[in-house]
């Protein structure tokens, strides 16, 4: 069985649970996420087919890979193995409450595509999370390669709107979804060239997430983790009262919270999920139902 060794790009751990659990969305289709034996398993089209991918724990400081050749690279990108974390896990070093972060913690888990993690955060967006997971279920079993695997943009694009008003029930995020699809297909939207790793800034990014139909501020915030860009706070319904649960038990102001993490400055972002997250894996000192919060954090 091929093996990948958890270590990032700076020469620092790579904490593989908090990377299959850093966010509610990585679990939905066509994730499944195993959180007993710590085992991620996903769909993958290759070469036309549907190859199924196993990623679990193995032997310390590395995970075992289950599937062809060819989707090795893909889990790199996945779990984040290119990403070089090493300059936060310095910054974290002087604060009680984050330093606990430089076991390896930190890293997002995202979807092979920038594609296919816009579309899932814009089914998130003002509904429930089973409404989000009928919606992705419905992307995947209708539209993907075998019924197995997240759908390309060609086959979302030509979806018809009876699809998405009457199988996934997408509501007014419909029109959204097909638009968007609709221009990945074509060319005339790159969402790919958004990634991290790419020299656009940080605001010009914002601004082309924030010009894509169905995306706000909180879905934008959102995707730029997922990109790899963690100067903004996901500032929301769930993050604000779960930052004042851990801290006064009082509502804080979103100057106070942006306050208490202006230091980490690009890493503002990530160093406030971290903050607000500890509890989501049961090796911290206040464990909790992790999936269901999860879930609850994803769902706006």
């Amino acid at each position: 069985m091929p093996e990948l060794k958890l270590v990032g790009a700076g020469g620092e751990p790579v904490d593989f649970r908090r990377t299959l659990a850093s966010h509610g969305v990585a679990e939905l289709l066509p994730n499944r996420l195993d959180e007993e034996a710590w085992t991620l398993e996903t769909a993958l089209a290759v070469d036309g087919r549907a190859e199924t991918v196993r990623v679990s724990e193995g032997r310390p400081g590395y995970a075992d890979v289950e599937g062809v050749p060819e989707v090795l690279d893909v889990v790199r990108h996945m779990l984040r193995l290119d990403e070089d974390l090493s300059r936060f896990y310095v910054m974290v070093a002087d604060d009680d409450q984050l330093a606990w972060a430089r076991r390896g913690a930190g890293r997002m888990l995202r979807s092979p595509t920038v594609f296919e993690d816009v579309v899932k955060t814009v089914c998130t967006t003002n509904c429930a999370w089973s409404g989000t997971v009928r919606m992705v279920t419905a992307l995947v079993e209708s539209l993907g390669v075998e019924g197995r695997t997240f759908p390309s943009p060609e086959a979302m694009a030509g979806a018809g709107d009876d699809f998405y008003k009457d199988v996934a029930r997408a509501g007014y995020r419909g029109p959204y979804l097909r638009a968007i699809a609709a221009a990945v297909a074509d060319g005339t939207l790159d969402l790919e060239a958004l990634d991290g790793r790419t020299d656009l800034p940080d605001e010009e990014v914002a601004e082309r997430l924030l010009a894509l139909p169905g995306v706000g501020p909180y879905a934008a915030a959102h995707i730029m983790m997922l990109l790899g860009r963690y100067g903004r706070l996901i500032l929301d319904s769930w993050t604000r009262p779960k930052y004042s649960s851990v801290t006064t038990g009082r509502k804080i102001s979103d100057r106070t919270i942006e306050r208490r993490f202006r230091r980490y400055r690009d890493f503002a972002g990530l160093a406030f999920w971290l903050f607000i997250t500890q509890d989501w894996v049961e090796d911290q000192p206040t464990p909790s139902s992790s999936s269901d919060t999860r879930s609850s954090a994803a769902s706006r």
